[in-house]
């Protein structure tokens, strides 16, 4: 089991950028989850959905959405990292989001990170995070993000059209 770099406060990552987290866990990317998350987005393309087409398809079976690969690091990141002495932690977004491989049905994907970046914002620490989700047997990675959080330290964001991404 993947064990968590911990950081005593938002104010230590300043101090870690540069710092390689390690590796979560693997994850097995089921036709179950792709299913859910066809449901929940409405895209119920072949290539996702439908095995027998997707047989006969490019990748030969059905493949995970790119963004159902992207969702993953919100369960995966957290594995590799605790903040402490913080009152929430905000997903503020992405940037340079890319997806050099397909993730196949069945595949097991884990996560390697590290801290690029942490800045001080009103109320906390804003930290960028270089994520790789990575399946298991694959020269190339499927996906790669910097991955944006935001530590508070303080129930309410000083400016909260800053913190909601406006």
């Amino acid at each position: 089991m993947a064990e968590a770099t911990v950081f005593g406060s938002p104010d230590e990552l300043k101090t870690a950028v540069g710092r390689h987290l390690g590796y979560s866990d693997w994850l097995e990317v089921t036709q179950d989850r792709i299913n859910q998350f066809a449901e929940a987005t409405d895209d119920h393309q072949w290539i996702h959905v439908d095995a027998e087409r997707a047989a006969k398809g490019p990748f030969g079976q059905t493949v995970a959405h790119g963004y159902l690969t992207l969702s993953l690091v919100s369960a995966l990141l957290p594995q590799l990292i605790e903040v402490r002495n913080v009152s929430m932690s905000i997903n503020y977004g992405t940037n340079k989001v890319r997806f050099p491989s397909p993730v196949p049905v069945g595949s097991l994907v884990r996560a390697k990170a590290e801290i690029v970046s942490a800045d001080a914002i009103a109320g906390g620490v804003q930290a960028t995070f270089l994520t790789m989700i990575e399946r298991e047997g694959a020269e190339k990675p499927c996906c790669v993000a910097e991955s944006i959080i935001r530590y508070l330290t303080s129930e309410q964001p000083a400016d909260e059209t800053e913190s909601a991404g406006a």
